[in-house]
């Protein structure tokens, strides 16, 4: 009448350890608008102070499908909705070009941008996984003044969205107008190729152009997406954002 009881035994904790090795992980990490720097990106940079948590993570704003908050109403990124933070607003034209950098690339559905509810523009992926960066150009004719444009990346596969808000001022802010041009003379063109600028050491927090340099580990990278550093995405593991040279 034992041995029944002394089988379960052993194969009890054999059970629990192939449920516990088939038991999914959750998914880590998956993407933000860099530029124009979304509000994420600029708690991310250190433009925009005292952000919590979505400064180390501005890549996680990861909710249900549906929803209307910058934050994607996730508690700990509820500062993406405080209007008080005095988000700084990207001058652009009526066509604005948004730049995505995915560290996880889930197959999606689509992609989304809306302005006070309205939808702007979508793009049907058709359940595609999409690459390490994204772009999206999106017209915004008649659209004037300071706007909030709620981006939402659609993922196929389950019932979750990311969320990213970027603030945008219409019809140029304060940017000048430009002055009338002074003929000159217009230099030859060289066969030398000017080096991309350089960024010196890598260090978090620090926004490089495409196409700057720095130094990692005692290596050399060239910026391939211009974005903003953040902890983790060192040179070496983010191949999407780094060549080494």
């Amino acid at each position: 009448m034992r041995r029944p009881l002394v089988t379960l035994a052993l194969l009890t904790p054999m059970t629990v350890a192939a449920t516990t090795l088939a038991a999914p992980s959750p998914a880590s990490a998956h993407g933000y608008i860099s530029s124009p720097p979304s509000r994420q990106a600029l708690c991310a940079s250190g433009a925009v102070s005292n952000c919590g948590d979505i400064r180390w993570e501005p890549q996680s704003v990861e909710a249900p499908k549906g929803r209307t908050q910058c934050s994607g109403g996730v508690g700990r990124f509820a500062q993406l909705d405080d209007e008080s933070k005095g988000w700084p607003a990207t001058s652009v034209g009526s066509t604005v070009t948004f730049n995505w950098v995915l560290t996880a690339r889930h197959a999606t559905s689509t992609w989304q941008y809306f302005i006070g509810g309205t939808r702007i523009a979508e793009f049907n992926d058709g359940g595609a996984q999409p690459g390490a960066t994204v772009r999206h150009t999106v017209n915004f004719a008649g659209r004037s003044g300071r706007q909030k444009v709620l981006a939402v990346w659609n993922i196929a596969d389950t019932t979750n969205a990311f969320y990213a808000c970027v603030d945008l001022q219409f019809g140029g802010g304060s940017t000048p107008p430009p002055a009338t041009p002074t003929p000159t003379p217009t230099p030859r063109p060289t066969a030398t190729t000017e080096p991309p600028p350089a960024g010196g050491t890598w260090a978090a927090g620090t926004g490089y152009p495409a196409g700057a340099t720095v130094t990692y580990g005692g290596a050399t990278y060239r910026c391939k997406q211009s974005h903003t550093a953040i902890v983790g995405w060192d040179p070496p593991n983010v191949p999407a954002l780094w060549d080494r040279a």
